[in-house]
């Protein structure tokens, strides 16, 4: 930082010193012009006029008035303007006292808005003018009296000019500070998002793929003694699981990777054309599962598509684990109009009316009925749920084919 620029801050943390040098450098100035005659044989000549008692202490007094003008402006400047007046009106010759009058009303026009300037600048200017004009010992055309109007004039124009860019420059600012915060909103609401969104995905791939190996290992368990191929099979189902719900973990993590990281896994999302392949790890896990569906030809949305698929995973994962050993399930998906229906219905009795089954409000309840709901509700669709007549369970969403959401409510592979 430069000499100058620690003057200014200094000067700036202390306004009434500035407003002293201020007061200071005008005292001198009308000290210096009150000896100078401008009217002389040879133009301007110096030492021709001597002020007198009046007019120095005029000079003084209006001079002090203006350490205090920011802290009452309109006061300083009816100060000022009195002894002006006083000047113009009694002394001969003049002392330009008139000058401190000037800054005050430069002062008034900087701190205050443009009709209260107008307002003010036009009744000082007025009345200084009209006593140099009429009351003073000059004649009421002298230069003089022209150059008091013309000062406070611009005096009062340049206060107003300085409080207009002040005024623009605090405008700039807080439209950029309010862009800033606005911009750090919305990161914060898409970080949200996204981290719902990457928390749905773990809750259907680990609840799905766990749901799975553990019932297997408890089968291999089961039969380890007296039947070792079959628990040889149930392992080897365990083994496929294990690693699918690892491809699955390791393509959600690369989405949180960096750019400089090491390329994420490019297999594509889970969708409705591996719906056989959802339906047999189940089957291979002892669920019996039919599939109808009524949606050949059909293209989705990538979102669409795997949001489908997900409710059918979280879905028949619930089956497994709360509807009974002798639950069957049945999966449909039907075309209807602009939308896709996937609805999965089971027969069991359930085990339980625990947590499993409900919509994860209760205490200790799980989430995968609502991620679900918040899944389908994203992409514009519906998602309800609940027992059925007779006995089970049905889960059934309705998925607009051509859904309207933003980039960052869908999931990406």
């Amino acid at each position: 930082m430069s000499t100058l620029e620690r003057t200014k801050f200094r000067l700036r943390a202390h306004p009434m010193a500035l407003d002293a040098t201020l007061a200071t450098g005008v005292l001198v100035t009308m000290m210096a012009s009150s000896f100078i005659d401008p009217h002389g044989d040879d133009g301007a000549t110096w030492g021709a006029h001597t002020p007198n008692v009046l007019s120095l202490t005029l000079m003084v007094l209006s001079a002090a008035a203006l350490v205090l003008r920011r802290r009452a402006p309109r006061t300083i400047l009816a100060t000022t303007g009195a002894l002006s007046a006083l000047e113009l009106v009694a002394s001969d010759p003049r002392a330009p006292v008139v000058m401190s009058a000037v800054v005050a009303l430069y002062t008034v026009a900087s701190a205050t808005d443009r009709p209260t300037t107008w307002r003010v600048g036009l009744v000082t200017m007025t009345v200084l003018t009209a006593c140099a004009m009429l009351v003073g010992p000059l004649p009421w055309y002298a230069q003089e009296n022209l150059a008091i109007f013309a000062w406070t004039g611009m005096a009062a124009a340049a206060g107003d000019a300085v409080r207009s860019r002040r005024a623009f420059v605090h405008a700039i600012r807080e439209r950029a500070d309010r862009a800033e915060r606005t911009r750090e909103e919305e990161a914060r609401r898409r970080v949200a998002e996204e981290r719902l969104r990457i928390a749905r995905d773990l809750h259907d791939v680990v609840a799905h793929h766990i749901a799975l190996v553990n019932v297997q290992a408890g089968v291999a368990a089961h039969v380890m003694d007296k039947r070792p191929d079959q628990a040889k099979e149930a392992l080897a189902h365990v083994r496929e699981a294990s690693r699918s719900a690892l491809n699955e973990l390791r393509a959600t993590v690369g989405l949180l990777r960096q750019s400089g990281d090491p390329e994420a896994p490019t297999e594509p999302a889970p969708g409705l054309a591996r719906l056989d392949e959802l339906a047999d790890t189940f089957r291979n896990a002892g669920l019996p599962v039919e599939v109808a569906r009524a949606d050949h030809g059909t293209t989705l949305p990538a979102a669409v598509d795997l949001a489908a698929y997900r409710v059918i995973q979280e879905a028949l994962t619930n089956v497994q684990k709360h509807a009974g050993a002798e639950a069957k399930a049945e999966i449909s998906v039907v075309r209807v109009g602009p939308n896709v229906e996937v609805t999965v219905l089971d027969n069991g009795p359930g085990q339980d009316d625990g947590p499993g089954r409900d919509d994860g409000s209760q205490e200790g309840g799980g989430h995968g009925l609502l991620g679900m709901r918040e899944r389908v509700t994203a992409l514009g669709g519906t998602c309800t749920t609940g027992p059925r007549y007779g006995g089970g369970f049905r889960v059934h969403a309705i998925l607009p084919v051509k859904n309207r959401t933003a980039p960052a409510l869908g999931d990406s592979a």
